[in-house]
């Protein structure tokens, strides 16, 4: 497996729109009608990726820490279903489901709404500001699978806790690192 960083969105960057399907409950979504009222997370996963599988416990425990904050979080997978079927839109269903995401699970068909984002990684995460500017962009924290540092959401809940308090969110932000994404 390759590790992949991402690439660091420059900062202020205006969250591109998208309309993608929930794989959930099959409605088409925006990002104006999924948005929070105080700052949006969106984040690159997939079903399959060792970085994600890795962090998908506290991935969970961040949506329910952050529920009723104003903190909206969306999740959205677009890998290439053809070469990585356990990625498929149905599978992304079930896993949202077996596992408990209290967010939303899009499937990014077409991948233009990845390569709008900049991703190059899974997992690969921002966080937008109440105006939609990219005041985050990185890592989840340092753990990687095997090298024993202990799964926190340090350096994610640390920028959103910065904008939840109305302070300025640190510049000093460590790339996340993946499995990059699997274009067509």
């Amino acid at each position: 497996m390759a590790l992949t960083p991402s690439n660091m969105m420059p900062l202020g960057t205006v969250a591109p729109d998208f309309n993608l399907l929930d794989t959930v409950n099959q409605e088409q979504k925006s990002l104006k009608q999924l948005r929070g009222e105080k700052g949006t997370v969106v984040m690159f996963i997939c079903n399959h990726c060792p970085f994600v599988k890795h962090i998908d416990t506290a991935l969970v425990q961040l949506g329910q820490d952050y529920q009723g904050s104003g903190i909206a979080i969306i999740a959205i997978s677009a890998n290439d279903v053809t070469a990585f079927p356990e990625d498929s839109p149905e599978k992304m269903a079930r896993k949202a489901r077996d596992l408990g995401y209290n967010f939303p699970y899009l499937y990014d068909e077409s991948q233009a709404v990845a390569k709008a984002y900049q991703a190059a990684c899974t997992p690969d995460i921002y966080l937008f500001d109440a105006g939609l500017a990219c005041v985050y962009r990185g890592q989840f924290d340092d753990s990687r699978p095997g090298n024993e540092k202990p799964v926190t959401g340090s350096d994610l809940r640390g920028a959103i806790d910065s904008l939840l308090a109305g302070k300025p969110v640190s510049e000093d932000q460590k790339p996340s690192i993946g499995c990059n994404v699997k274009w067509k």
